[in-house]
């Protein structure tokens, strides 16, 4: 494969992985900020003709998307084939309709941009909602990875006799598929936003399976609210032994806090964001995706 990855600030775990599954060299760079705070970057190896994945790390992602884009647009200059974007953690997919009148739709805004300077997109269980699929707003060809299999095969490997949670029913078909990967059961809860950290949370009956291991299972974690209340209900409802994986790793403000009193036996995460619970190695999985896009693009 002749890709070169370019690692951005914060993405160097995963681009050092992504290289090995790849068999692909890290392209060197020079960056840093002026004392005004304005970006600097310079390519310090030969770019041209070749492929360039650029590996970002996106969560807080105001401050890291200039770097993204100067990235990109310099190694374009410098005569790189394509532009291909790693992000396994793809931020603003909230905001994907006007909810009140003269807010921004951040999240299409957000994709126009983006498009504008990449030629392909892979990413890791984006948080859709009204948005059904990428290509309603992105306009690159982009590779959706699931993470399903891989925190199917953890939760495989750490638990006996677990009983899986969704948080919402949204959640049903990646929680399914968690669940029957495991041929464990699995209940789905109902959540009703009140705001960004009000919700209330209802939870069906459970008590069949209190001699299991309930793991909420969701595909990120931002203030921990929904989390947190989750624990509640199925304590509740008797069961005792509760842990939670979760895919992006945001834990936004107290969130740690909010849930070290909840008591949960563990907490793991995946690798998309870089964080101390991460033990769910997708590397493999978005190396594959990686392959899959270009190839995709060379049949073009």
């Amino acid at each position: 494969m002749t890709a070169l990855l370019l690692a951005l600030p914060g993405a160097e775990p995963m681009a050092t992985e992504l290289c090995g599954h790849l068999n692909s060299a890290l392209l060197k760079w020079e960056f840093r900020r002026f004392p005004d705070g304005e970006s600097y970057l310079r390519i310090l190896g030969d770019c041209a003709g070749q492929d360039v994945v650029l590996v970002a790390e996106m969560s807080q992602p105001d401050e890291k998307f200039l770097p993204l884009v100067f990235a990109a647009q310099t190694v374009r200059d410098l005569g790189a084939k394509r532009v291909i974007l790693v992000a396994p953690y793809l931020p603003y997919m909230r905001q994907d309709t006007r909810f009140r009148r003269g807010e921004g739709v951040t999240a299409r805004y957000f994709a126009r941009l983006l498009s504008a300077v990449i030629d392909g997109l892979v990413t890791v269980d984006p948080h859709l909602h009204r948005i059904h699929d990428l290509a309603e707003v992105y306009t690159v060809p982009s590779n959706v990875v699931g993470s399903a299999p891989a925190v199917a095969e953890w939760i495989a490997r750490h638990v006996v006799h677990p009983l899986i949670v969704g948080p919402d029913e949204e959640s049903e078909q990646w929680v399914g598929e968690i669940a029957s990967a495991l041929d464990a059961p699995y209940v789905i809860q109902r959540k009703r936003r009140l705001g960004d950290r009000a919700l209330e949370i209802d939870l069906p009956d459970v008590s069949a399976w209190r001699d299991r291991t309930a793991v909420l299972v969701d595909d990120i974690i931002s203030t921990g609210t929904t989390l947190a209340r989750s624990v509640e209900r199925l304590r509740q409802q008797g069961l005792e032994d509760v842990m939670a994986v979760a895919v992006h790793a945001l834990f936004c403000g107290d969130a740690l806090a909010t849930l070290d009193r909840t008591g949960l036996s563990s907490l793991v995460t995946a690798n998309t964001v870089v964080h101390a619970s991460n033990d769910i190695d997708l590397s493999r999985l978005i190396a594959e995706g990686v392959r899959e896009l270009l190839s995709g693009l060379d049949n073009n």
